[in-house]
């Protein structure tokens, strides 16, 4: 494996790994405000 080819892979894996905690974190979020939201609605 190529110089280059070891750079893209580390940067790659150095950056996925935040980048689907932080999506996920988002995801539940938003998942876990529109549930409130919509309970929230039929309470009232």
């Amino acid at each position: 494996m190529s110089v280059l080819e070891k750079l893209v892979w580390d940067v790659l894996g150095y950056t996925a790994m935040p980048l689907i905690f932080l999506l996920g974190f988002v995801g539940v979020s938003v998942g876990a405000c529109l549930i409130l939201m919509w309970l929230d609605k039929r309470r009232s």
